[in-house]
């Protein structure tokens, strides 16, 4: 089945560069936004903001919460929705279904797409997700081996299997249905001997599985993963530049200008690694999201953002600046 058109980098690379329409404060909404369907996660990755949370989180999303935001959000022109932003979504699959269904079928969102670590993604999972209207299911591939795998995801090595196996019965559901959904893949991009045994991977048991794979660079995540980044051996990139092949600078920061972020919780982050409510910016249980879009500190963060200077901000300890 050929991939959908544009495809998912050209997607992304559309998302991380700020247009000119966008390099203002106070700026219209978003083409995208992810929203935190679960901000649970069965992983303890190295690597992810999660881990800087204290006591994870038990709830999901209300429903009818998701409803209201995502309405004014299609009201206001945005054009994709991630169900998804720093949990791992399929952990509450019912909900995820009901979500993706009501983007599509109520209110015709025009793209939604979804990001998972593929270890709870199961045959039957994803093809209710790709029966509902999912356009994109994009896999995060990090790990080269089972030993490696629970080092850096932090948890037991017969979940590597398990996730390889689902992004296979992926791709084997959405031909059977014949599904439109595109089936995708990323990966941290280390360094020397690690990348060769990546590749190797890649090439026999995620390639053959996926419409595209691109590679990331390993993010600071707002600098609060640095540490434990270090201690795994790897280095992270500055803040949030998007995928390798077409870096961004890291100010004006794209995810505050052409992204929104919305925690489980209904909180709008301005930052798309905050795990710890660091940056928020508005709260959509009592606002309406263009208000919080451009409330005073959002656009008093962009405009710090836009003048390349964010000492003072809830951004400036961010590696990116410092």
């Amino acid at each position: 089945m050929p991939s959908p058109s544009p495809s998912i980098t050209e997607r992304i690379d559309s998302t991380t560069r700020i247009p000119q329409s966008h390099r203002t404060a106070a700026p219209p909404a978003p083409r995208s936004v992810k929203i935190e369907i679960s901000p649970r996660c069965n992983y303890r990755c190295g690597f992810c903001a999660l881990r800087t949370r204290e006591v994870q989180p038990k709830w999901d999303m209300d429903f009818e919460l998701f409803k209201r935001i995502t309405r004014e959000m299609r009201d206001a022109g945005v054009e994709e929705i991630g169900v998804f932003y720093l949990g791992e979504s399929f952990m509450n699959p019912r909900l995820l279904v009901d979500c993706i269904r009501y983007l599509k079928r109520d209110i015709g969102m025009p793209y939604v797409f979804l990001t998972s670590n593929a270890s709870m993604a199961f045959p039957e999972a994803v093809r209710a997700c790709m029966e509902a209207g999912l356009d994109s299911l994009k896999w995060s591939v990090n790990a080269a081996d089972e030993d490696q795998f629970k080092k850096i995801m932090g948890v037991s090595e017969r979940l590597f299997e398990t996730a390889l196996g689902n992004i296979q019965s992926a791709w084997e559901e959405r031909r059977r249905g014949g599904y439109a959904t595109g089936l995708y893949a990323s990966s941290i991009r280390y360094d020397g001997e690690q990348h060769d045994r990546m590749q190797r991977l890649l090439a026999q048991r995620v390639l053959p599985y996926v419409d595209q794979h691109y590679w990331l660079p390993l993010y600071s995540m707002g600098a609060f993963a640095t540490v434990r980044e270090k201690q795994l051996g790897f280095l992270p990139t500055a803040g949030n530049q998007g995928r390798l092949d077409a870096l961004r600078e890291p100010l004006p920061c794209w995810s505050a200008f052409t992204e929104g972020h919305v925690t489980a919780e209904g909180k709008l982050s301005a930052c798309c690694f905050d795990a710890t409510a660091h940056w928020t910016m508005g709260d959509l249980n009592t606002t309406p999201f263009m208000d919080a879009w451009n409330s005073p500190g959002f656009v008093k963060l962009r405009a710090a953002h836009l003048a390349r200077d964010v000492r003072g901000t809830v951004c400036e300890k961010c590696i990116a600046y410092s």
